[in-house]
C-alpha cells in the first residue's frame, strides 16, 4: 500500500497544473517544469486546488509508480512556488569561492582555480568567501549541481578541509599519537 501516493497535493496560489496525455506541466512564479508519467497505470485528478493520483490496479509496479509520481509532482509544485536551495561550506587554509558574472571561481588548494558556469535554471550566490548557495526550481538539478561542486574537494576526515553541505556532519578521525611523550 502506497501511503505517499494516497496523499493529496495542495496547489498554492499562482501555480497551474496541466495534464496532457502522458505529460505533467506545472507553471508557477519560479518557472515551468515538465515530467513524463505512465498514464495507463496512474490517473491525475485535479479538483480546484487539490490534486490526487489514483492507480489503475494493485500490482507492485503500479504501487511503486503511484508513490513515485506523487513525490515528483509534489517536488515540482514546491519548486515552481518556493524553489529549492542547497548550502555548501568551504573549510581549509586559503580555500575560497568567488562569483564572477555567471561563473563560480573556486580556489581549493590545487595549482589552478576551478571555474564552474551556472546552468539553466540554477543560480549561484556567494554570501561570503566560504559559503555557496545554489538555488533553483528543479530539485534534481539543484542537488546534482551541488554534488558536482562538492566533488571538486571532498571533506577529509582529519582536519575537515574541503567542501561540504551546511547540514553535513563530518566524523573526525584522531591523528597520529605514536611517539608523543614516550621515551
Amino acid at each position: 500500500m502506497s501511503r505517499i501516493g494516497r496523499k493529496h497535493i495542495d496547489l498554492p496560489a499562482g501555480v497551474q497544473l496541466e495534464v496532457k496525455d502522458n505529460l505533467l506541466t506545472v507553471k508557477g512564479p519560479k518557472g515551468t517544469l515538465t515530467q513524463d508519467f505512465d498514464n495507463k497505470l496512474i490517473t491525475v485528478n485535479v479538483n480546484g486546488n487539490l490534486v490526487e493520483l489514483t492507480r489503475a490496479n494493485e500490482e507492485n509496479e503500479t504501487k511503486a509508480k503511484h508513490g513515485l509520481y506523487r513525490a515528483l509532482l509534489a517536488n515540482m509544485v514546491k519548486g515552481v512556488s518556493t524553489g529549492f536551495e542547497k548550502k555548501l561550506v568551504i573549510n581549509g587554509v586559503g580555500y575560497k569561492a568567488l562569483k564572477q558574472g555567471n561563473k563560480l571561481v573556486l580556489n581549493l588548494g590545487y595549482s589552478h582555480n576551478i571555474e564552474v558556469l551556472e546552468e539553466d535554471g540554477i543560480t549561484i550566490e556567494c554570501p561570503s568567501a566560504t559559503e555557496i548557495v545554489i538555488k533553483g526550481s528543479d530539485k534534481q538539478k539543484v542537488g546534482q549541481f551541488a554534488s558536482k561542486i562538492r566533488d571538486f574537494r571532498k571533506v577529509e576526515p582529519y582536519h575537515a578541509y574541503g567542501v561540504r553541505y551546511a547540514d553535513e556532519v563530518v566524523i573526525r578521525k584522531v591523528g597520529k599519537t605514536a611517539g608523543k611523550g614516550k621515551k
